[in-house]
C-alpha cells in the first residue's frame, strides 16, 4: 500500500509543483503522449505527476525535469548555502569564547626576524611567491 501523505500543506505543494510542471509543458508545446514518451512513463503517470498526486516517483519527477531543460532545479533546492534555517542553527552554535588547551600561546615571529626580510616576487601571470 502507498504512503499517502497526510500535510495538506504539503499536498497544496505537490498540487502547485503539478501544475507548475504542466504549464511548462504546455509553454514548450510538448503533448502529454510525447513528454511521456521521452521521460520514459505512460501518458497515465504524467497526467498523475501534473496533478500532484505524491505516488509519482522522484526519478519521474527528476526525468521531467531534464526533459523541460530545468534539471538543474531539483539539485539546488536544499542547497546548504540558501538554507537560511541551517544557516541560523548553524551559527548559534558556534563558541562564543575559545579556549587555548594548554594554556600557551603559539610562537609567533617577531617583527625584524628573518622572515620580514623576504621579498615578494611576482612572474609574468601576477602570482606572487
Amino acid at each position: 500500500m502507498a504512503y499517502k501523505i497526510k500535510s495538506k500543506h504539503a499536498q497544496r505543494v505537490l498540487v502547485e509543483l503539478g501544475d507548475n510542471l504542466k504549464t511548462a509543458r504546455l509553454k514548450r508545446r510538448i503533448s502529454v503522449k510525447d513528454f511521456a514518451d521521452r521521460v520514459g512513463v505512460s501518458a497515465r503517470t504524467i497526467t498523475r505527476l501534473e496533478k500532484g498526486d505524491d505516488g509519482v516517483s522522484t526519478g519521474t519527477l527528476a526525468m521531467a525535469c531534464l526533459v523541460l531543460g530545468e534539471i538543474h532545479r531539483i539539485g539546488s533546492l536544499l542547497d546548504p548555502a540558501s538554507d537560511d534555517t541551517g544557516l541560523l542553527l548553524e551559527r548559534n552554535r558556534l563558541p562564543k569564547r575559545i579556549q587555548v588547551k594548554s594554556g600557551k600561546i603559539p610562537n609567533r615571529p617577531a617583527s625584524g626576524d628573518r622572515n620580514d626580510s623576504k621579498v615578494d616576487r611576482v612572474d609574468d601571470q601576477g602570482v606572487s611567491f
